[in-house]
């Protein structure tokens, strides 16, 4: 994007409240008004300026100011606020419904997941059921919240995440195989919006994103990793890849379909219509079925036969662990990442999985006598896709603060 270099004063105060707001957000420690002026180049006038709209607004608090040795002022500390704005995040899996709560400074203040077969579900009878979690949630996240407030929490957005193509331009998802679902509309105008609306008495802005990519999301707060493909395992297969922060989405927001890379051209059919997919091998519905196991078990029941050295699941995982290398060495050919974070149901196979596919790579990788390769466990877990997009509203607000300052003054 282009920004004129002749910007007037209206812009260059948003452009120094992201600045500030992001510095406060980003340290490690709560930064006075006189070391944020030292870190960004503005005047201490200005940035106390900006300062006191930011806590005005509620997205910043003061601490108790610290006293010093030198001469001056006492330094006031300042921290994201708590308790005062909502990101909402949700996720329809084929296996379960989630959605959790946070707040600006992370924390978690309501969180559920409700179990269930959600392939070949009614769309609309879902997104109407995840309407009423939604309004659970903040109501439970609300009454978490202790201390007294100037005003009620305000949720600042939500974002839905689908383990499938989505439009980010259009919020529409183009095709979820796994779910059977396909070009559904702008979630905006579902139940989820209407019932929100009505129990909070404002709008609330819904999108949705690929659930992969919002898990990607998780993993760079948890683990404070840059630059790595992350790889979610449910019943289907999808990954982010992670460049400096960033999740790379492509031109039209569809990266990362690792599921659905070929491993087999002769393979079983694929859910997708093509055949051979990655998750015919490595998806948990694979593997369940590959050890003889009920389609409504759980990963931990293959764990369980894995820790007393079943032959058959040894075989599953051996199977799943070589194609599952097979489809990351095409991405390392491609993309040239060297790290990899296993999610979802992968994060308990980790221990069994890792060995086999770091073997894979070695063998496959173009580069890998002279790069190493790092394949981690996530410290997330399946519920990564659900915090990821709830932080990713709350740092939008932080990110760009100057809408929520308008709206406090209006």
């Amino acid at each position: 994007m282009t920004v004129s270099n002749a910007a007037g004063q209206h812009t260059l105060r948003e452009r120094n409240l992201a600045l500030v707001a992001k510095e406060i957000f980003a340290a490690p420690e709560p930064l006075s008004r006189a070391s944020i002026a030292g870190l960004t180049g503005l005047t201490r006038a200005t940035v106390s300026s900006l300062v006191d709209l930011l806590v005005d607004a509620q997205i910043v608090s003061e601490l108790a100011p610290v006293v010093s040795r030198k001469a001056g002022r006492p330094a006031v500390p300042l921290t994201p606020a708590a308790g005062t704005y909502f990101g909402v995040g949700l996720e329809v899996n084929v296996s379960h419904l989630g959605g959790i709560v946070v707040d600006l400074t992370g924390n978690v203040l309501a969180e559920l997941i409700t179990p269930g077969d959600f392939r070949g579900s009614d769309p609309a009878a879902v997104m109407a059921q995840l309407g009423t979690m939604a309004v659970a949630l903040v109501d439970e996240a609300s009454k978490a919240v202790h201390q007294p407030r100037r005003q009620a929490p305000r949720v600042a957005g939500v974002n839905l995440a689908l383990p499938g193509l989505v439009d980010p331009n259009k919020s529409s998802l183009r095709v979820a195989p796994n779910l059977g679902w396909k070009d559904l509309d702008p979630v905006d105008t579902t139940p989820i919006s209407s019932a929100l609306s009505q129990a909070l008495g404002y709008g609330v802005e819904i999108a949705i994103g690929n659930e992969a990519n919002f898990g990607g999301l998780a993993q760079i707060a948890s683990s404070g990793l840059s630059t790595f493909i992350y790889v979610s395992a449910e019943v289907g297969i999808g990954s982010a890849i992670v460049l400096d922060r960033d999740v790379f989405l492509g031109r039209r927001g569809w990266s990362g379909e690792l599921g659905h890379v070929k491993v087999d051209p002769n393979g079983p059919e694929c859910t997708c219509g093509s055949r051979g997919c990655l998750e015919q091998y490595a998806g948990l519905a694979a593997l369940l079925r590959g050890t003889g196991l009920p389609m409504d078990a759980s990963v931990d029941d293959l764990v369980e036969k894995l820790k007393i050295n079943d032959e058959v699941a040894g075989q599953v995982i051996q199977r799943a662990g070589l194609a599952l290398g097979s489809a990351l060495s095409d991405f390392i050919n491609l993309i040239d990442i060297h790290m990899v974070v296993l999610g979802g149901v992968y994060q308990a196979l980790s221990p069994y999985l890792i060995p086999i596919v770091e073997e894979s790579l070695k063998a496959h990788v173009l580069s890998a006598q002279w790069a190493e390769f790092q394949v981690l466990e996530s410290a997330v877990g399946s519920g990564a896709a659900v915090l990821g997009a709830a932080t990713d509203v709350t740092r939008a607000v932080y990110e760009s603060p100057a809408s929520w300052i308008t709206e406090q003054d209006d």
